[in-house]
């Protein structure tokens, strides 16, 4: 089961403080909106999100239909029937995409430590 490009997603408290702490560990900006709460970073493949005032635990991200660059990929598995296999092996929702639509969608789950797994399919 291929899940995309893979990043962490974390809850900041400031994120001009924590743009500034990532950056003094090598991690430059690659997208997006300080004046929206948020900033995608990367170091080589390694792709940390910074939300403030989104949500409140950090969350496990991944994109299907992107490779660690943000790059599309030719062929990749819908958002939707990763749900679908991952329902078939009893895993439970705590949001679910909407299987009779295409394009961008995503559903989240929650791993048994209790921490939020996203699914996010922008394409």
């Amino acid at each position: 089961m291929k899940l995309g490009a893979f990043s962490i997603s974390l809850a900041v408290k400031d994120l001009q403080v924590s743009k500034e702490f990532y950056e003094k560990l090598g991690f430059d900006s690659l997208g997006g909106d300080p004046s929206h709460g948020y900033l995608i970073m990367k170091n080589g493949d390694m792709i940390i999100g910074l939300f403030q005032g989104m949500f409140e635990k950090n969350i496990l991200t991944f994109n299907p239909g992107w490779d660690q660059s943000a790059q599309p990929l030719d062929e990749f598995t819908d958002v939707r029937e990763l749900q679908t296999t991952l329902r078939e092996k009893g895993i439970e929702f705590s949001d679910e995409a909407d299987e009779s639509t295409t394009g961008p969608a995503s559903f989240v789950i929650v791993d048994p430590d209790g921490n939020p797994i996203l699914v996010d399919q922008h394409r």
